[in-house]
């Protein structure tokens, strides 16, 4: 099967790539780098030649809010029609749990756009909504920062490991087009406060860390559940834990 991974020199792109080639699939790590700009159209029509499944993990170089809005309806709108185009049968796009719950934010107000262009397209598509990455666990905590210690929403919380959205993501692609949403989340769902406190505890950083009902996420009001899967029976899991990732980091 040929898979075209847009977005695949980023960090869930190369391990997405990886891991189908390992599993046989002719696959394409398409990105500016290698000639294929979906926000420009370049490339597109040569690389989705003959392809069957088509994973967007792109993301915007700007995250200013009319930016990324930019960024992802144009982008969309384009690889969307380079899709139909080719005759792709399966478009895989990943995306952010209760991202529609967050529209104080205008990274999430975009993703939302893109997830409405992907159902209008009349392309048979899996969305998949991930809950936030351990690896970004970090730069949450520095962009929480109020004067010498850190405050974060009093929520719950359940991040998960970008090898393990990799591996959904190729599963995914692979099997019949949901042409719905899969929610996926790491195994442990804790209050906010624990994760970013592990993280920078395991990093040397002694500074406390606080839970306030009125802090904001990236300038998004959060509710208790806002940033984890609606329904956490149906949600799959990702198997890493925290603090096996924290010890191999």
């Amino acid at each position: 099967m040929k898979v075209v991974v847009i977005g695949g020199s980023g960090l869930i792109g190369r391990q997405v790539t990886a891991e189908l080639k390992r599993k046989g699939h002719e696959t394409i790590a398409a990105s500016p780098r290698t000639g294929v700009n979906a926000l420009t159209g370049e490339g597109l029509a040569e690389t989705l030649f003959g392809a069957e499944v088509v994973i967007d993990v792109s993301n915007a170089p700007s995250f200013e809010d009319a930016a990324v809005l930019d960024f992802f309806e144009r982008s969309g709108r384009n690889l969307l029609a380079a899709e139909r185009r080719a005759g792709v049968k399966h478009h895989v796009a990943l995306s952010i749990v209760g991202t529609d719950r967050l529209s104080g934010n205008g990274y999430f107000r975009a993703k939302v756009a893109q997830e409405q262009l992907i159902v209008a397209s009349g392309l048979s598509y899996t969305t998949v909504r991930a809950t936030q990455f351990f690896e970004f666990v970090a730069t949450i905590a520095e962009a929480s920062v109020v004067g010498d210690r850190l405050v974060v929403p009093d929520a719950d919380f359940q991040p998960i490991a970008t090898a393990d959205v990799a591996a959904v993501l190729a599963d995914v692609a692979v099997q019949a087009p949901r042409n719905g949403t899969i929610e996926l989340a790491g195994p442990e769902r804790l209050p906010f406060r624990d994760f970013v406190a592990r993280r920078i505890a395991a990093s040397g950083d002694g500074r406390a860390v606080s839970a306030d009902r009125t802090a904001r996420y990236f300038g998004a009001v959060v509710e208790r559940r806002s940033l984890v899967p609606e329904d956490g029976a149906a949600a799959r899991l990702g198997p890493t834990r925290f603090e096996a990732w924290l010890a191999a980091a």
